[in-house]
């Protein structure tokens, strides 16, 4: 980081020296002749397009794997739910209940939780409870099976966690708002003082784009919170087969935890 600066640095004064001592020797047109404010716009307005293009792009992979992570933890719950039929119904109930469980606790609680950028401890209690029950299931064939299927729900959500928070770091953020406005206020500067309808039109237009975009940023780069976010819709459908699935063999009141995902208090 420092190099960078020295090296910008150099390359400045070095540019202003030129300016001021080599250039009259190598050009004899008149010294108030140059690049005016508008020449160097242009490359302003191209990097401070590039830097919310190359931005954006970031935001967006990082949104992509926040739903793919989402999906993917609804797909191996439903897979824990569906393999546990295959286990003595001692163990069948309780894990299918505790999946009810952990779902709600992941779509009432960890999904609000997300758009600040954390997680919650709910669905760490289920998840435990998982492994409680499996440990009573040693030495028979669905045990492998239960394994994998909640190794892939751990790895999934751990995931979906870490997509919650933001992957563009503020400083960025504070960095292309600087640019953005130091780019709006040179254009400006370049506006002709008559007759300039159509151009005040042309940079109104171009700064609700570029303002635009950089809110696009913003919100992309939290994919839970906002406009732009990831729905709980695949953990929900997890949590409706679940229950279904408890269901087809036990009541309602059986369940071990409450609406919330919260355990119940005897």
């Amino acid at each position: 980081m420092l190099l960078v600066i020295l090296v910008a640095l150099i390359a400045l004064l070095a540019g202003l020296a030129a300016n001021r001592w080599l250039r009259p020797r190598l050009l004899s047109e008149d010294d108030d002749t140059g690049m005016a404010v508008k020449d160097l716009v242009g490359p302003l307005l191209t990097l401070t397009v590039l830097l919310l293009a190359f931005v954006l792009v970031t935001a967006n992979g990082s949104y992509g794997k926040a739903e793919i992570a989402s999906r993917g933890e609804a797909r191996a719950l439903d897979q824990l739910v569906e393999t546990a039929e295959y286990a003595p119904a001692a163990q069948r109930g309780r894990i299918q209940a505790d999946a009810v469980c952990y779902a709600r606790a992941v779509r009432r609680q960890e999904w609000p939780a997300m758009a600040d950028g954390r997680g919650s401890p709910a669905p760490s209690v289920w998840s435990t409870d998982f492994r409680a029950a499996f440990a009573t299931l040693q030495g028979q064939p669905v045990f492998g099976m239960l394994i994998a299927a909640d190794n892939k729900r751990s790895d999934e959500r751990e995931e979906r966690l870490t997509q919650a928070t933001a992957s563009i770091p503020g400083a960025i953020l504070w960095f292309l708002l600087a640019t953005l406005t130091i780019t709006v206020i040179s254009l400006g500067i370049c506006l002709p003082r008559r007759n300039n309808r159509g151009q005040i039109i042309t940079l109104i237009v171009i700064t609700a784009l570029l303002t635009a975009t950089l809110c696009i940023i913003r919100d992309v780069d939290r994919p839970f919170g906002g406009i732009i976010n990831v729905e709980a819709t695949a953990i929900t459908e997890a949590e409706r087969q679940a229950t279904r699935d408890f269901l087809a063999h036990h009541k309602a009141t059986e369940l071990p935890c409450d609406d919330r995902g919260d355990r119940r208090t005897v």
